[in-house]
């Protein structure tokens, strides 16, 4: 099994432009996933497509493991997703930047996100400081433990091993339009 990210995009009935979210799920697949994220964002059910996705298997030297609950070792380690939000002066838009970080707690992930190139140059100065999404400033709100965020039926199965590895093999991550009819075959 594996720890799958997967970025959605839709444009939902009455809305101008494209949505997007973000949605973590434990699969042997990502069309094994069609199913939960369809049920986590209904509007989108047949409307969907995939922007990008990727199995979360290593993040900042540590590696990430998709484990049966009863088996697991609390090591303090949680996995934390971030959507960063930043501006450049002259534009007319608020670019993100989706951030995955390993920490012992919700400090450590921000001090780590700070850090990051994104929230360097995104800062445009003044009101259009980067931030952490979805506030004007840091917050706790706007960060997420991976393991909050699994459905409920995934939450009872599994459990998230994070490990020290000294190894730099990073994800591969999958981009470009993946529309639905792309993960069936007929």
């Amino acid at each position: 099994m594996h720890l799958y990210m997967i970025k959605l995009g839709a444009t939902p009935k009455g809305r101008l432009i494209e949505q997007h979210d973000i949605f973590f799920g434990i699969g042997k697949s990502v069309a094994e996933l069609i199913p939960h994220f369809e049920k986590a964002w209904a509007d989108i059910k047949d409307i969907w497509h995939i922007d990008a996705y990727r199995t979360v298997s290593r993040v900042g030297g540590y590696r990430v493991r998709v484990v049966e609950r009863e088996t697991f070792v609390d090591n303090g380690l949680h996995l934390y997703f971030i959507n960063m939000g930043g501006y450049k002066a002259g534009e007319f838009e608020e670019f993100h930047h989706k951030l995955l970080v390993v920490a012992h707690d919700i400090a450590g992930a921000i001090s780590l996100a700070k850090q990051s190139t994104f929230y360097q140059e995104f800062d445009a100065g003044g009101r259009a400081v980067s931030h952490i999404d979805d506030k004007h400033g840091v917050d706790i709100d706007d960060i997420h433990k991976v393991s909050d965020v699994l459905n409920d039926e995934f939450k009872a199965k599994y459990a998230l091993q994070i490990e020290p590895c000294d190894d730099d093999v990073a994800d591969e991550i999958v981009i470009g339009y993946l529309p639905k009819k792309l993960f069936y075959h007929s």
